[in-house]
């Protein structure tokens, strides 16, 4: 296949979704180096990753409705595209991909379209289930005749970031940093079972950390978690940035959260992560390179809030009903935690 001179990818949000798209932007550097590459990206979500080398960025501000759309339009105009890849089956990115020009225009296969998607393509990746969400977005490479064969992050981390964390998290002592709310409420976890798996690790002397963004929410969060603890974690809820938090990922031992964007995030620099699923698939939408730390409960989710074995059911279902995370249990989290750190030499 020739080489494209232009890729345009499309992928607004969300910061999990997004960080799913970095190996892919290393493979297509890698394959074809003097291809220029754009991507449309979210306001928040290009705080971690719009440093990205030899990538020009667009910010698609959804907040701002129509005027976000066309200020993206505004930014693109004249330009044409070798190819799009339509990563996001959202009926806003299909209208934002709309006001793109490009020749070939890639987009999801039939059974993962929705939301008139496939009138904004002309090409489709291959029809495929059982993956994962990042081999998923990994394949929009196929069809321009690569494969995604090696999986690369290195989001840049500034030197101040790193300082920060360093402050923060001095010293060598093991660290648990707890991140309790996802943007999905039903995927939260109850704060007092938090609280007893973070009062267990700090009994055993690890650093204990909680964090999550500055939103109301969040703050809610922490505080009922915080109210629940007889041992005090250092709380530095609200007082990070995506890159301070990626910097404090660097340094940590292991991450308890629910599925959510720091799994993610905190995934590509290898902590470990005890993620908590019953509302959503881990093999799907789980921390990608070691999924070992996580505590599995969506068959058992599946059986009492579908009637069948999460087999049965389409590979990307969410459960997300009202107590399905009550199917966890703190015992079966502070196993976990104990696996990690016996893996971790810290027993």
């Amino acid at each position: 296949m020739t080489t494209p001179a232009s890729i345009c990818l499309l992928r607004t949000s969300a910061i999990g979704d997004v960080s799913h798209v970095v190996p892919l932007v290393r493979t297509l550097q890698q394959a074809w180096p003097d291809t220029s590459l754009t991507w449309i990206v979210g306001k928040l979500e290009r705080k971690l990753v719009g440093d990205l080398p030899g990538v020009e960025f667009v910010t698609f501000d959804k907040a701002a409705g129509w005027a976000g759309m066309r200020a993206v339009h505004a930014a693109l105009r004249g330009q044409r595209f070798d190819t799009l890849l339509q990563m996001q089956v959202a009926m806003r990115s299909n209208l934002l991909s709309l006001g793109i020009k490009a020749n070939k225009r890639v987009g999801y296969d039939r059974a993962r379209s929705k939301d008139l998607h496939g009138l904004v393509i002309n090409e489709r990746i291959p029809a495929r289930t059982g993956e994962h969400v990042l081999d998923a977005i990994g394949s929009f490479c196929e069809p321009l005749g690569l494969r995604q064969t090696r999986v690369r992050w290195d989001i840049p981390i500034p030197a101040e970031a790193h300082a920060w964390a360093a402050e923060q998290l001095s010293g060598d002592t093991p660290t648990l940093l707890v991140s309790p709310t996802s943007s999905h409420a039903l995927r939260n976890w109850r704060p007092e079972r938090y609280a007893a798996v973070m009062d267990h690790a700090a009994a055993r002397r690890w650093r204990v950390v909680l964090i999550g963004g500055p939103s109301a929410g969040e703050r809610m969060m922490a505080d009922a978690v915080l109210a629940a603890c007889r041992n005090k974690p250092l709380d530095l809820t609200g007082k990070d940035t995506l890159k301070k938090l990626m910097a404090m990922f660097g340094r940590a031992q292991l991450l308890l959260t629910p599925d959510s964007g720091p799994m993610h995030m905190a995934n590509t620099v290898g902590t470990k992560v005890l993620g908590l699923h019953a509302a959503s698939n881990p093999d799907r939408s789980g921390p990608y390179s070691d999924r070992r730390w996580c505590v599995n409960k969506y068959d058992e989710a599946s059986r009492k809030y579908l009637g069948k074995p999460a087999s049965e059911i389409s590979w990307g279902s969410k459960i997300e009903k009202p107590g399905v995370m009550d199917l966890i249990g703190v015992d079966e989290v502070i196993e976990r935690y104990e696996a990690a750190a016996g893996d971790l030499g810290l027993d």
